[in-house]
């Protein structure tokens, strides 16, 4: 397991012992977190559970390739630089692995100084569009935009992709002010004392468990807005312009396809009553009722 840290995470996936350790101890010297993998599939479960911020991918693994590694993380919306770490050295290998989303191509045996320099400019680059990408906008009727996602403080109004999406009084407090920090990684502490209030410290599982619930109203209408940085908190951030087309490409193929699923999960997070609030806030949903006081 890795530390929790706010140093940039690293995730190497290679089959041979000597590379992996060669390239995790200069990582660490240089204040890289690091996780490593010696098969492909491994190397998938590390990407989905700790969201490193930059692979280091070898393309000859004993599983799965490194260029099928790449394909499948873009499909999933998953934006993580990715350098390939190869003895493949062909042009035509190069053009390859960067026509299926990689982002640099380093060739085995490699300069461990020169691999630490293409690793910390390609973490500078990826701040910098996610800097220019990531920050909300107001226009002047009070609605907040993050990407395609519309926020009316005025009326408590959301729009996904132009679709209104039902929020319970306290989603909305917290989608709010994740919109109002967009490209900021929000602590848990923070969360709370900003969302909930103070009566609520240490109690860091309602962040996750409301996070968890926006998630899933927010995600099937686009890519994934909201990013967990392992150890630290979220943040929204705009994902590149290609996430989205391939996200518009599902969205015909599924209003094409027929007897769409209910994507809401049987209603979830639709309005009920005033009375139901029993306190005069106004209306409730389903989620206030069912989980921890919002």
């Amino acid at each position: 397991m890795i530390e929790a840290t706010t140093h940039p995470h690293v995730l190497v996936i290679d089959d041979e012992p000597n590379i992996r350790e060669l390239v995790q101890a200069a990582l660490r010297f240089h204040n890289f977190s690091v996780s490593t993998a010696g098969t492909g599939g491994d190397g998938l479960a590390l990407a989905r559970e700790r969201h490193p911020d930059l692979i280091l991918l070898d393309i000859m693994l004993p599983d799965i390739s490194g260029f099928e590694i790449c394909q499948r993380l873009r499909h999933a919306g998953d934006n993580v630089p990715v350098i390939y770490l190869t003895a493949r050295d062909t042009p035509s290998d190069t053009v390859t692995g960067l026509s299926l989303g990689g982002d640099d191509y380093v060739t085995k045996p490699f300069s461990v100084e020169a691999l630490i320099a293409r690793i910390h400019a390609m973490l500078r680059r990826t701040r910098r569009e996610e800097t220019a990408l990531t920050e909300a906008t107001r226009d002047e009727h009070g609605v907040l935009r993050v990407a395609d996602l519309e926020l009316n403080e005025r009326t408590w109004g959301v729009r996904r992709a132009g679709v209104p999406v039902e929020l319970s009084p306290t989603e909305f407090r917290l989608l709010a002010y994740m919109m109002n920090h967009a490209g900021r990684i929000l602590t848990r502490a923070q969360l709370l004392e900003n969302v909930w209030g103070w009566d609520y410290a240490g109690q860091s599982q309602i962040v996750e468990t409301y996070v968890s619930y926006l998630r899933r109203k927010l995600d099937p209408l686009g890519p994934a807005l909201i990013h967990t940085k392992r150890g630290v908190g979220y943040s929204i951030r705009v994902p590149k312009a290609e996430v989205y087309a391939s996200a518009d490409r599902e969205a015909d193929r599924r209003e094409t396809a027929p007897d769409a699923p209910d994507l809401d999960g049987g209603g979830e997070g639709r309005p009920v009553s005033d009375a139901d609030t029993g306190d005069g806030t106004g209306p409730r949903t389903r989620d206030d009722q069912a989980g921890p006081e919002r």
